[in-house]
């Protein structure tokens, strides 16, 4: 068993950036994901100016990164999946962070605010990374009490939901991503693991 990615704080990597990629040699870690941009950076509602501010600074700590040999990455989250000026703020991320210092994390539950893994994997082939292997009923909604609030899309075992597996991983391997890493809870984990297992792509 090896860890081999693992998510730092832009908060953590602003004050203790060099702490932070000694501990990762020591643990064994290349990857240093980002969840977000959104600290400091205007949240989950950005601007323009405030999504430019961001990119520029990830750059210069992922040029930090990169000189100790470690990969940079960003996850996305609320502050990615908004829109700036009619445009989403991921794909101005990905136009925006230097490809040669930062790979991308791609959270495949944000199919939910209309981000497809597949169509970002072949559109950005060679950008990402990574992905959170997730799945959600996009059919039907978590009702009040379910765990979370009403209204939400309710996450499924891998296989029982609305992604496409065969179109996904398909894509994954032209876009260049290495590393899946399933992110459910235990009692889904299971069922999921097992699907992937009998899944052939």
């Amino acid at each position: 068993m090896k860890s081999e990615s693992s998510h730092f704080s832009m908060g953590e990597l602003r004050k203790t950036q060099e702490k932070s990629i000694e501990w990762a040699k020591e643990v064994g870690i290349v990857q240093m994901i980002t969840a977000t941009l959104a600290d400091g950076n205007g949240g989950n509602n950005p601007t323009l100016d405030q999504v430019k501010k961001a990119a520029d600074e990830y750059n210069k700590i992922a040029e930090v990164a990169a000189k100790a040999g470690m990969q940079q990455g960003l996850h996305n989250e609320g502050f990615e999946i908004s829109m700036t000026d009619g445009k989403r703020t991921y794909d101005r991320l990905l136009e925006l962070l230097d490809p040669k210092l930062v790979k991308f994390q791609f959270q495949m539950s944000t199919i939910t605010a209309g981000l497809v893994a597949a169509d970002y994997f072949m559109k950005y082939s060679g950008r990402f990374y990574s992905m959170h292997v997730q799945d959600v009923d996009m059919k039907g909604q978590t009702p009040p009490g379910a765990g979370g609030s009403g209204g939400r899309y309710q996450q499924v075992a891998v296989g029982k939901g609305s992604i496409d597996w065969v179109k996904t991983f398909t894509a994954a391997k032209v876009g260049g991503v290495k590393n899946y890493f399933v992110e459910q809870t235990w009692e889904l984990t299971q069922p999921s693991v097992a699907y992937l297992k009998t899944l052939e792509v």
